[in-house]
């Protein structure tokens, strides 16, 4: 067995950062990242840096694998000029596999994995008909070679983990990447679980509202398109149930992976980390999608479990998920490239720092910018350029006593020195990333 320890990656697509039972979600059934939560280390305040396309998982995952901020990483086509996550773990001896949902460019993908199987190089679709492909070692991935999967998307992505951790038989240590593409709409978990939550029995979240009460200029993007408007109790509660039905499916077909490692005897010498790719509304706010910038869409879940990660432990600190990269490499003895601008979260675990920046910083194409230090938020609204769409407008929320962002501050004259603050920040980290708004004025 190697001296250094095996790496399990998983990350799912939509995953609201609070929608777990261990987060304190009264309704959800997560055992298995419950589990995973009382066995290591979750960090609580953990960002995604927003999205300049509809299309958030495409540059929220380009940011994981690159660990370089949202104008830096690149998208689909991950900037060259950055090394790749999977491929420098590969190039320092680990035997890499990935299974699942890749949504960035197949170069990148074929210089990173050793092997793979039920590839899908796309964002979303039927979850029982997911176009996948077999692992090519030529890396060219012809189109006539791509088939339908015969089982629910996180079954089907599952299985091949389960194979691999099952007949592994190397000296190296490996990294196994299971990318999931639930609980993504069409939200239509398999078998009991399309039953598992009755929506009548669902709580609305306190912030619901029948619509949202301004145009943020993504008023009608596909997202919000899914439910009718004004929204109303029973369409949120029904997609609510929905989506835990598939967050619960998931942490099944997740347990099934942690079960195949402890069957192996990889259990005590795997790092296994659960995040997303950015969170969702649903229902919150008035809005269903993830293309804003409140902390229902760029939370997410973030958990470290397994060899030198202290247990049962709860980090509150502010962290993005691009620090994931360095973090890995610190935990594995893996050289981190220079290219890296994440943080590693290890110094946090072990609790010789209580935090490694002050703020963080999100965007959302040309018409949301925030910039938060952990208690006190600011979001700044523009009219798009592109379309003329969106309201110019300033919120201010008290994140500790308002964390569900319901009571904008803004407007009251004894905030006005702290939100000049704020956007002094805001506008700070606007030039440090090379944000193209860095010259639009942040205060109206």
């Amino acid at each position: 067995m190697s001296s250094q320890p095996n790496v399990l990656f998983i990350i799912a697509d939509d995953h609201r950062w609070d929608a777990i039972g261990g987060m304190g979600d009264p309704t959800v059934k997560t055992p298995t990242m419950d589990s995973l939560m009382e066995r290591g280390t979750t960090f609580r305040q953990t960002h995604i840096m927003g999205s300049l396309v509809g299309a958030v998982c495409v540059p929220s995952r380009a940011a994981v694998l690159t660990s370089a901020n949202l104008f830096r990483s690149g998208g689909n086509q991950l900037n060259p000029d950055l090394a790749v996550w999977p491929q420098t773990m590969r190039e320092s001896g680990y035997n890499t596999f990935f299974a699942g949902k890749w949504h960035n460019d197949r170069n990148s993908f074929a210089n990173s994995f050793d092997g793979g199987a039920k590839i899908f190089f796309g964002g979303m679709g039927n979850q029982y008909k997911v176009n996948v492909f077999d692992f090519d070692p030529t890396g060219k991935y012809p189109a006539d070679a791509r088939y339908v999967g015969d089982k629910f998307s996180t079954t089907l992505f599952t299985d091949p983990v389960v194979e691999y951790i099952e007949t592994y038989d190397r000296e190296d240590p490996f990294f196994a990447y299971l990318s999931f593409t639930s609980p993504h709409d069409p939200r239509t978990p398999p078998g009991e679980y399309a039953t598992m939550y009755p929506p009548e029995d669902i709580p609305l979240p306190e912030n619901f509202l029948p619509e949202h009460p301004f145009d943020n200029g993504e008023m009608r993007i596909r997202d919000e398109v899914l439910a009718p408007f004004p929204r109303t109790p029973e369409i949120v509660q029904q997609h609510i149930a929905d989506y835990y039905g598939m967050i619960s499916h998931q942490d099944y077909e997740m347990g099934r992976v942690i079960q195949t490692l402890k069957d192996q005897g990889h259990y005590d010498n795997t790092i296994v980390i659960y995040t997303s790719d950015h969170g969702l509304a649903v229902g919150q706010h008035g809005l269903f999608g993830k293309q804003n910038v409140y902390d229902h869409s760029i939370r997410v879940p973030s958990i470290f479990a397994g060899p030198g990660i202290p247990e049962g432990q709860t980090v509150e600190a502010l962290t993005y998920l691009y620090d994931l990269f360095p973090t890995v490499c610190d935990l594995t003895n893996v050289d981190c490239p220079d290219t890296v601008e994440g943080i590693s979260l290890v110094p946090l675990m072990e609790g010789c720092v209580d935090k490694v920046r002050d703020s963080v910083f999100a965007a959302y194409k040309d018409i949301h910018r925030t910039v938060s230090n952990g208690k006190w938020k600011l979001i700044r609204h523009y009219v798009s350029k592109d379309n003329g769409k969106g309201t110019d407008y300033i919120q201010l929320f008290d994140l500790e006593a308002d964390p569900w962002e319901m009571n904008n501050l803004a407007e009251q004259p004894e905030h006005a020195e702290r939100i000049q603050s704020l956007a002094d920040e805001l506008k700070r980290w606007q030039n440090e990333t090379d944000d193209f708004m860095k010259d639009v004025a942040v205060l109206l």
